[in-house]
């Protein structure tokens, strides 16, 4: 596989670095494989991460053949106070982007979303045609009681201060911009009108483990999407958030379920194949 370097690349990497990107890990990235299948995945990471975040998985996917692109969401991987600026409005614009880019390769596109970049594939599926979705920790709730008020709370607290392990202080932000958290709240109310939309293939996995989402409202979610070619996949709770991870002792099992929802709605697999409903 390699890196492919186009003039639309150079040019979101070029204002990545204008916005304050240092690390060739928090760039938006375009691997194509060594013999491509026909198909592209965009790759959207979740909130104050990275796309250094998916770039494993994207290994992973561009080994069987798919062109993969990673988008950079805006105010990511620069600094929580970028991040306080910014709106999930250019999220959704920095992820059409990233599709538009990936159609020039390939028109066959899939998506795979982690938690915030799940909401912001399902806001772009009812925009542009997709091959299907599969939405890694999806929410339509944050677990934090005081999240809902985050609109208010942003004008007397900039920050919520977590912890992150030493070996994820480069990938993940240590404060969360309540302005942020704003921003995905808004944008959970525009996934709930916009679902109904969406019947592209759907696949969504959660964790039980999750302390960050209301899993019971990926089930909303679920439940909201009307595609007759939906699966809702939970594991239990050995499983957190990011299920990406290294530290997610699903993650081979995820990786597996992930490549047969690709292999199955690729379009080389035979119509009279594919089930009639899930």
């Amino acid at each position: 596989m390699t890196t492919k370097h186009t003039p639309q690349l150079e040019l979101l990497i070029s204002q990545a670095r204008q916005h304050g990107v240092r690390h060739d890990d928090h760039l938006p990235f375009l691997l194509t494989p060594a013999k491509a299948n026909g198909c592209g995945v965009l790759l959207v990471h979740g909130f104050t991460a990275s796309p250094r975040e998916m770039e494993p998985l994207a290994q992973f996917l561009t080994g069987l053949g798919f062109t993969t692109m990673g988008v950079r969401l805006p105010g990511h991987g620069t600094s929580p106070e970028d991040l306080a600026m910014r709106h999930q409005e250019e999220w959704q614009q920095a992820v059409e982007e990233g599709y538009l880019l990936l159609r020039q390769h390939t028109r066959k596109i899939f998506g795979v979303g982690l938690s915030t970049g799940a909401l912001l594939l399902v806001a772009l599926a009812a925009r542009q045609p997709l091959q299907g979705m599969i939405l890694l920790s999806p929410f339509l709730r944050v677990k934090h009681r005081l999240a809902p008020a985050a609109g208010l709370l942003r004008f007397i607290r900039k920050h919520q201060s977590r912890p992150v392990a030493p070996e994820l202080a480069a990938t993940y932000y240590d404060r969360r911009p309540l302005h942020g958290v704003h921003q995905i709240n808004r944008l959970c109310r525009q996934v709930r009108r916009l679902a109904g939309q969406v019947t592209a293939p759907a696949l969504l996995v959660n964790g039980t483990g999750d302390q960050t989402v209301r899993v019971d409202s990926s089930l909303d979610l679920f439940h909201l999407l009307p595609s007759r070619h939906k699966v809702f996949h939970l594991y239990g709770p050995e499983v957190g958030h990011t299920l990406t991870a290294p530290d997610n002792p699903r993650r081979p099992e995820l990786y597996a379920l992930i490549q047969h929802f690709l292999e199955l709605w690729s379009p080389q697999q035979d119509d009279s194949s594919a089930p009639s409903e899930t």
